[in-house]
Parts: structure tokens; sequence; C-alpha cells
């Protein structure tokens, strides 16, 4: 029999059991629901972009991070970014060199919201890096780059094509109160300041005066070298502007070209050492920052600095592929402290592409900040922006050379486009500020102060009054008065027609009064364009003036300010000249023009003057002292990598980089055609050239060779160009005088050599005044043939003495030079050692010129 107590422990046990499942059940609950809590966690996200507060630019590869957390991301060229992170979170902080770091909140509980940050300028500085004994490991990257730049350069590339948008917005910022309360500009504040998307981060006024976009096909090949740019669509707004051409040509992508591949960077007309030149460790110091993931591979991140602060060299980081050392990013700036003037930041920003077909990495991406200062604490600064975007790449499929003739072509209907066009071509849209400037620039340039400003700054640039009424433009003023022992009082007024009179014609006169010799002198010219593409003009002049010996406008060339100069002072072999000429101009290929001319002139003396006609018959010759000529002159010039813009009906030359060009000239002269009195022959060889001379500056040269093979009244002659000025003058020998020399066959050398601050932006107690050290070097050799020489007379038919000239003998006539640039931002003096013939009458060993000019 059972005892009755086992049927009571039976329940008991099986409570117990059931506890002990239940306590187990519970347990393994609470952990699968941590574990699930713990797993399925939410994530959330932030994005926005990132912008200077100052510009309003996207400011790319930012370092945007949670606080206290490893989530983090960097912002895209564009200026955008994204995290996504799991809570708790409070705040989001934005680093980035040169700018003051700056956080936000995040809101709470919000699983996807954006923020955007403006980060304000402050000190541009890099990190501190510590460098331990041996190599600097950013060395053995900067060595392979070097050695990678052949490859990675997209110039060395066979050929590429690509599209391009451009956008360029000018800016007139930190207005000065006097500036400010000028009576023209508060009627454009009155304006502007009613909009606060165009105000700084401060509440203060940005003027916006100038806006544009532009799209156009890009084309370049290697061999033989050729780029060209054909201007699609351009939309340009600004005020002031009286030519959407020329405008329409600027804006494009030739002048907004940043190669680093290259040794220097040619930006505002300087020089700028590449971080990544050949010779990198002379003018940079660099750090291995960082490693950075780049899709499925890792960029090295390099950080640079200059050796000396104000060497043209930048500050800033870049990234290259770890695997081609090719460029992937480029983030670079220029200070306030580089000896350049006016100049309060120069920021450049750069992405690449890799092109997978062709295993190459192109420049997708560029962004250009140029900050210009205020030259004064009274007026007001500058913001200059341009942004490009390139795509649609084709490489290695060069077209024919003579496709590339002309650099930059605008399509015939580049200004008829819709918004549709803009939408479908902006690689992103316009910010509401964009918009806005574009819609403010137009109320802007229809004020009658801005319109009379305009009038002003176009007379002090170009030299001429536009009438819109005439279609004319009245001048040049720097013309207008002069006055000199022969005329006294010179009174001249001038003009030429402009556009809107014709597309082909242009008629230009002047007309000129002395007081002293109570002469009228005139001059009208007509000429005709006869093709833009390829350039192709002819025309006839006639004028009717008083010249004098070695300083025609011939010798003088471009030099329009000495020509004006030249006018005042006592005049020394002065003659009447009555000239007319007839030419015809084209260009022939890309960097060939050819010309000829046909010209008539005569020559009427005012000093005693005369020539034998009969230099056989010696002393018993008859003596002459008026000549007519007529000549043919042909003339070729060779420029390859020259770039022209057409300006209303003008063409303009944009340099020839830093390549030679080449002039061939060659005059016939012919008996008895049109009254000529000389059958003659001249040939003259010209070479000129400006390139970069390594570490130690800019070098510029000029070379002349002459032969004139024929026996012809010395007036006929060559003369080099003197100057008696108190100022220096390129083109001229600034100790010798005027007329001086004579040659029937001749070298004429000169030289220049720019150090831009190499020597004086290292010595301590000078770098600050941000001087420029230069040295000039100038020759002339030459001689005059027996013939020649046996033309001339002492004494004219009534026995009066007769003004001969000056050969040179067995040596050449030298002059060397030194001197500072950049004194106060403007002035220049050099000075000036002659070195040759100082017996001769009035010469001055020593002389210290001055000159003045705008200078960055």
């Amino acid at each position: 029999m059972r005892n009755g107590n086992e049927g009571k422990n039976l329940p008991h046990a099986s409570i117990q059991k059931s506890g002990l499942k239940r306590t187990l059940l519970y347990f393994v609950f609470i952990v699968l629901v941590a574990g699930s809590k713990s797993f399925s966690q939410t994530t959330y996200t932030i994005k926005g972009k990132i912008t200077d507060a100052s510009t309003g630019d996207a400011i790319p590869f930012a370092n945007v991070g949670i606080k206290a957390s490893l989530s983090g991301a960097t912002t895209n060229f564009d200026g955008f970014y994204q995290i996504t992170f799991t809570p708790p979170a409070d705040s989001i902080l934005v680093t980035y060199v040169g700018y003051e770091s700056k956080s936000k909140p995040i809101k709470p509980d919000v699983a996807e919201q954006t923020i955007d940050i403006q980060l304000s300028p402050g000190t541009l500085q890099l990190r501190e890096v510590k460098i331990f004994a041996g190599e600097n490991p950013a060395y053995a990257i900067m060595r392979k780059i070097v050695a990678g730049k052949n490859k990675n350069n997209t110039d060395e590339l066979d050929a590429y094509e690509y599209e391009s948008y451009n956008k360029i917005q000018i800016d007139i910022d930190n207005l000065s109160d006097k500036f400010r309360n000028r009576k023209s500009v508060k009627k454009m504040t009155h304006i502007v300041d009613k909009y606060d998307e165009v105000k700084g981060e401060n509440g203060e006024t940005i003027i916006p005066i100038f806006i544009s976009e532009s799209v156009s096909d890009v084309y370049y090949r290697r061999n033989p070298k050729k780029k060209k740019e054909i201007i699609n669509k351009t939309k340009v707004s600004g005020v002031g502007l009286t030519d959407g051409s020329l405008v329409s040509q600027v804006i494009g992508s030739s002048f907004q070209q940043y190669n680093f591949y290259n040794n220097w960077l040619n930006i505002l007309d300087k020089d700028f050492v590449s971080p990544i030149a050949d010779s990198w460790k002379v003018y940079y110091e660099y750090y291995l920052s960082d490693s950075v993931k780049n899709g499925d591979k890792y960029d090295y991140q390099i950080d640079f600095e200059p050796k000396h602060e104000q060497d043209l060299a930048f500050t800033g980081s870049f990234w290259v592929d770890g695997d081609t050392y090719a460029l992937t990013q480029m983030d670079v700036n220029v200070g306030k402290r580089a000896n350049l003037n006016f100049i309060e930041k120069i920021k450049i920003q750069q992405s690449y592409e890799f092109f997978e077909e062709q295993n190459e990495w192109v420049t997708s991406k560029t962004r250009v900040l140029i900050d210009v200062d205020e030259p004064t604490k009274q007026t007001a600064g500058m913001l200059l922006k341009f942004y490009s975007a390139n795509s649609k790449y084709k490489i290695n499929n060069p077209r024919d050379p003579k496709f590339y003739d002309t650099a930059i072509e605008l399509k015939e209907d580049y200004m008829q486009h819709d918004s549709t066009f803009w939408q479908k071509s902006r690689p992103e849209a316009l910010s509401s500020a964009e918009l806005l400037s574009f819609q403010l620039v137009d109320s802007l340039k229809v004020l009658p102060v801005v319109k009379t400003y305009t009038e002003i700054l176009n007379i002090f640039v170009n030299g001429y009054k536009r009438i819109d009424k005439w279609n004319i433009d009245v001048g040049p003023y720097l013309f207008l008065y002069a006055n000199n022992n022969i005329e006294g009082h010179r009174v001249r007024l001038g003009f030429k027609t402009d556009p809107g009179f014709s597309r082909k014609w242009i008629f230009n006169g002047y007309g000129a009064y002395g007081t002293k010799d109570k002469e009228f002198k005139y001059g009208a010219g007509m000429d005709y364009i006869f093709d833009r593409k390829p350039w192709t003009v002819g025309g006839i002049s006639y004028s009717k003036d008083l010249e004098r010996l070695g300083l025609s406008a011939e010798t003088i060339g471009p030099n329009t300010l000495f020509g004006a100069f030249s006018r005042f002072g006592t005049f020394r072999r002065a003659y009447w000249q009555e000239d007319i000429s007839a030419y015809f101009k084209r260009e022939l290929v890309k960097g060939l023009t050819g010309s000829i001319q046909i010209r008539h002139r005569d020559f009427r003396p005012l000093f005693p003057f005369t020539y034998r006609t009969n230099p056989e018959a010696g002393i018993e010759s008859p003596v002459k002292s008026t000549f007519d000529i007529t000549e043919i002159n042909l003339e070729t010039r060779l420029a390859s990598k020259e770039t022209f813009l057409q300006n209303d009906n003008e063409r303009i030359s944009m340099g020839n980089g830093n390549s030679p060009a080449f002039t061939l000239r060659y005059t016939l002269g012919i008996r008895n055609f049109l009254g000529g009195d000389f059958n003659y022959n001249k040939f003259s060889f010209n070479i000129k050239q400006s390139f970069r001379f390594g570490v130690i500056g800019r070098t510029y040269y000029n070379v002349t060779f002459g032969l004139i093979p024929s026996t012809l009244p010395y007036p006929l002659l060559y003369t080099p160009l003197g100057n008696e000025s108190l100022f220096y003058v390129d083109n001229a020998f600034n100790l010798m005088r005027y007329f001086e020399f004579m040659s029937d066959r001749y070298v004429s050398l000169r030289m220049e050599h720019n150090f831009e601050g190499f020597l004086l932006n290292r010595i301590p107690a000078i770098k600050k005044l941000k001087l420029r050290m230069l040295a000039t070097g100038k020759l002339f050799y030459g001689s005059v043939s027996d013939a020649n020489l046996e033309l001339s007379t002492t004494q004219d038919e009534s026995g009066n003495e007769v003004q001969v000239f000056n050969k040179l003998k067995d040596l050449p006539y030298i002059e060397l030079g030194y001197g500072i640039d950049n004194i106060l931002k403007f002035g220049r003096v050099d000075f000036v050692h002659r070195l040759t013939y100082l017996k001769n009458p009035n010469v001055t060993p020593f002389a210290v010129k001055i000159s003045f000019w705008f200078s960055l």
C-alpha cells in the first residue's frame, strides 16, 4: 500500500520543476528581447550642406562628425554630406582648415533631418604634425607622384574632349562707411539691402555686379599641341557691360584652366608654383596627414605649406590615389602674406573623376575664389567666384589639326536659349541667392548713376568717349593736348566708329592745330573686315602731320603713353610728312599671319639737311633736301600659341604663353612709281619671348636683326629708340639720346629678368614690403656702309652746316640696369648704367628712371 503522503508530494515536485522552467523562459525572453532591441535599434540620418559664411560658396572636403562618436563624413565637392548614426547624439561638429570650427545641435527622435552650416573664415593653419627621426614619410609619396606626372597628366594624352559648364559671379563687398555714403553707391545699396539672400553672415551688404553661365565644348590634341573651345550658349548679366561677345569668350572654359601637374600655374598673370612641381622640395613643407577611403580604394592625404610665406606658393591639402598616385582632390589657398597686391585670398578646389575605359583620372569640377582687398579704407573690396564642371569625356580620338585653328569660337546662336536649356545643362540648380543676383544685376545696370560711372571707366581704360547717338567714339584723350617748341600749344581731337555704325566698316579721323606754327594737321582712315574666320581685314589711310626723326609712331610702337609725351618739349630734326597707304592682312592658319602694305610718303625737313643725288660724283654731286618714297611692305608673323579674342570690330591678343613669336619683314622701295625717288631693300627679323626661368623668376627678351643693303639718305636708315625723359621705357634704350645712332645693318637686344620676390622674400626686415628685384640689359650693335656715309653732306646748297649722324664703331652700345619693383604697390625704380660711348656729347653715364603702373 502506498503511503498517503506520497500522493501529496507529487504535485509539489511538479510545481518546483515548472517554476524553474518559467524562470529560465523569462530569462531567455528577456535576453532575446534585449538582444533584439540592440540589433534592431533605429539608425538616424543627417544630411546638409557646408558653405562659406562670407561668400555662400560650398566647402568641399570639410570634416563633419557626431560629437563623442565615431560617426562622421566628408563633404563632397559641392559641399554636401550625409551621416548615418545610432542614438544617442546631441550635436554635429564641422572642422576645416582655414575656417573656425562650428557645431549645431541634433534634434532628438527625428529619423532624418537636414542641418546646413556656414563656416566663418579663420586663421589658415595646418594641424601640428610631429616628425621623428628618419625621412619625412610624405617624401616617399611625393617622389612617386612626381615620377607619375607624365602618365597622370591629361595633357599628355593624345587627345581629349569634353563638355564644360562654367559659372562666374563678381560681387562688391567690404563696403566702408565712406564708400557706402556716396550718393552713387546709396542708390545701389537701396535696391540690394531689401534682400537677405545676398547679404553676408553678419548682414553686411554685398552688391552683385556680374553673373554669367556658359556651356561649351573643349577639344585638345597633343601633337601638334592645340586646343579649341566652341562656346555653345552663354547667359551674361553685368553692370557696365557694353559688349556681350567679348565677355562670352572670356567666361568660357579656356580661361578657367588650372592644371596642377604643370610646374607653374598662371593666375592673375602671376606664376604660382604647383605643390607637385619638380622643384617641390625648394618651396614646400609636406605632412602625410591621413589615408581616406575613396570607393574601393584608399587615397593618401598630404598637407603642405610654403617654406617662405611670401612666395607665390599654396597652402592646403591634396589627395592622391594609392595605386596610381594620381590626384583625386586638390584644395589650395594663397593668403594675404604672399607677394601679391590687393589680394586678400585665392582659393582653388578641384576634384578628379576616374575614367575607367582608359584607366585615367580627369578633371571633373573646379571652384575658384579670389577675394580682392579694398585698395584703401575708404573704398570697397571685391569677390570673384568661378565654378567649372566637365563631363562627357572622350579620350584619345584626335581631330584633324585644322579643326583647332580657331582657339575660341562662338556659335551663331550662342545667345538664343531658354530656362529649360539651363535646367538641363547645370550640374546643380542655381541657389536662391544666384537667381536673385541675375535679377539684381539687371536692375542695377539701368541706374543712371551706374551708366555715368561706366562711361567714365570706359574713357579711362580705352581713352575714348562713346556717343551712342552717332555710333562713334571720340578721343583718344591722351593726345588731346601737347606743347612743343615748333607747334606751341597743340590741340588734337579724333574719332572712330563703333560696331553700332557697322560690323564691317570702320572709319576714323583726327584734326590738330598748333598755335605757334598756325598749321592744321589731319588724318583719316577706313578699314573693312572681310571675314572673321579666319580674321581678314584691309584698309586705307591718309595723314599730314609733324614728325621727328627717331620718334615716329613706327619706332615708338604700342607704347601710347610714351608716344603722347613725346609730343612735348623740344623737337629736334622735325619734318613734315604726308603719308598715304593701303594694306591687307589675313590669318593664314592658326598662329601664322601675313600682311601686305603699299605706302607712299614724303619728307620735308624743318632742320638743315641735304643729301647727294649722285654720290659717284663726290662733292660735285647735286644735293637735295627733300624726297618721296614708294614702298611695298611684306610681313609674316608666327606665334603658334597666341590666343585672340574678338572685341567688337577688333582682335585682342591674350598672349603667346611661354612660346616665342617670330616676325619677318621685307620692304621693297620702288623708284618712279607714284613719285618714288629710290630703289631699295630692307630686311628685319624679330624674336620675342617671355618664359619662366625655373625658381628664380621670369625672363623676357626681344631681339631684332636688320639689314638695309641699299644706298639711302640717313633718315631712311634704322634709328634705335632713345629716351631722354625721366621715365623708364621698356622698348627704348633708356640712356641713349634721341637719334644718337643710325645703322643699315644691326642687331638689337633687350632683356629683363624679374626675380618676383625670390631674393627679397627671404630677407626678414624687407620681405613684408613685398618688393621685387629685377635686372635689365640692352645692347645695340651695327654699322653704316661707306656708300651711305658718302651720300651725306655737311653743308647745304647755301653753305650752311648740315646736321649729320653718329655711327657705332667697333663696340656695341650697352646699358645694364637693376631695380626695385612694387614700391608702395605702384612704383618702380630703375638704376641704369651706360657702359659704352661715354665720350659722346651730352651723355649721361648713370641715371635713375621711374615708372608707375598697376600691378598685382
